[in-house]
């Protein structure tokens, strides 16, 4: 098992985009990159701790490539608008790939230079790992106990519709 680290704006979308994936085995929401220590969702929607709304993910490399969730991720989410995603603004909702290895450094900048070279301002951060928080247990899994909620029912259908038509390959 392998594990990635993105931030892709509100993290309700991007963990139900993740748990999708084939070898995704578990996505949980948190907040990364900022310094205050088990930060809170009022906290980080204040805008003061810098944390980024994030997910962790763990998933088992003979299944699904960290290149092939990076094209997921690029793919879903808006890589060039500095701290928003949609109606969501903020430091929190930035776009971000935090990296475990030089590996996975290398193969996120591989991905970032080859979006520039096709004229994509790509905006999002590339940094070593800090420490992850776990978001607040109602946080966990939040599409898939609250399909109705507006918000939910808003941002999140469009970008599963997405994923499903372009990473048919890749789902579960």
């Amino acid at each position: 098992m392998q594990q990635a680290l993105f931030g892709g704006g509100c993290f309700w979308c991007t963990e139900a985009v993740f748990l999708q994936i084939r070898g995704v085995e578990k996505v949980v929401s948190g907040y990364a990159g900022g310094h205050i220590e088990n930060p809170s969702y009022e906290q980080v929607c204040d805008g003061n701790t810098n944390h980024a709304e994030v997910i962790l993910i763990d998933f088992d490399n003979s299944q699904i490539s960290f290149k092939q969730l990076l094209d997921v991720f690029f793919a879903t989410h808006d890589p060039t608008t500095l701290n928003r995603q949609g109606n969501d603004v903020g430091t929190q909702y930035r776009s971000v790939i935090y990296y475990f290895n030089e590996e996975q450094q290398q193969q996120a900048q591989e991905v970032i230079d080859a979006l520039k070279v096709d004229g994509v301002n790509v905006v999002t951060e590339l940094s070593p790992a800090p420490t992850f928080y776990p978001a607040e247990d109602y946080h966990q899994n939040f599409f898939a106990k609250n399909p109705t909620q507006g918000y939910c029912n808003f941002a999140i259908p469009p970008k599963l519709n997405k994923l499903r038509s372009k990473f048919v390959d890749l789902l579960k």
